[in-house]
């Protein structure tokens, strides 16, 4: 039985200086992850958007690793996210149940298909918090327009609003390759089948439909506000120009009695 845990410990993982600084057998590599194999049934994968995956590691090996990638991480997180998954190895047929899978054999390939499926699981954790959070400070801007007929909020904090709405869609699309099949299920039907399985237990299309509905929510909620904002600002220049004006004619008229 291998244990499978991973971990969302910051926005993003500099992969390559990991490469650089940590020396172990490495079974796969690009720009945007690595796969090691650090012992005769350890592997650890590693993925540029934040998560690290560990199969068979003890606790101790676990911390001592976080502590050591840290350095790497951009933005690290107060409270990681984690989620835990079982491989029961030698079974009769492959079958995945909710929190398990049983595979024939423990092939390096299948054991990366879990380790890649657990880490876009909570990957996807993470992005649906932050989304819940925008579309609650949305919601309660909202609530404020319906009680009092205009906005609580100030040009400034809209647009660092705007900002972080854009910011997370951006990281999304960056990352967008993890929901896709990966080339080595292209040319076999068994990898192939485990990964869609595998998909479909951790329901990783629907959480990403969820998530990127509630930011296209989001997205419409803040351009009503940025025209309300600039209708309000044109309104204030509009009343100053007015102001102005009447300034000026009663200067004229004051000059022309007391002439």
């Amino acid at each position: 039985m291998y244990k499978v845990l991973s971990y969302q410990i910051a926005d993003s993982i500099d992969i390559k200086q990991v490469k650089t600084a940590f020396k172990s057998d490495i079974c796969f590599s690009d720009s945007d992850e690595l796969f090691y194999k650090t012992d005769q049934e350890q592997f650890l994968y590693i993925f540029k958007y934040g998560v690290v995956c560990f199969l068979n590691f003890p606790d101790i090996a676990v911390s001592s690793f976080l502590q050591f990638i840290a350095p790497y991480c951009k933005n690290p997180f107060a409270e990681t996210l984690s989620e835990e998954f079982e491989i029961e190895t030698n079974a009769s047929e492959n079958k995945i149940g909710y929190n398990k899978i049983e595979i024939i054999k423990s092939d390096v390939d299948v054991l990366r298909l879990v380790m890649l499926n657990v880490s876009e699981s909570v990957a996807l954790d993470y992005y649906s918090d932050q989304t819940t959070k925008l579309l609650e400070e949305t919601n309660y801007h909202t609530q404020i327009l319906e009680k009092k007929g205009r906005l609580d909020i100030s040009g400034t904090n809209l647009k660092k609003y705007i900002g972080k709405t854009l910011l997370i869609k951006n990281r999304i699309a960056e990352n967008l390759y993890i929901f896709d099949s990966p080339p080595e299920t292209w040319e076999d039907e068994s990898l192939n089948k485990i990964h869609n399985d595998l998909s479909r237990t951790f329901d990783l299309q629907e959480r990403f439909r969820h998530v990127s509905e509630g930011l296209a929510i989001v997205k419409e909620n803040l351009e009503l506000f940025k025209d309300l904002l600039q209708h309000r600002n044109s309104n204030v220049l509009e009343w100053i120009v007015i102001g102005l004006i009447t300034f000026e004619v009663l200067h004229v008229i004051f000059e022309e009695l007391f002439r």
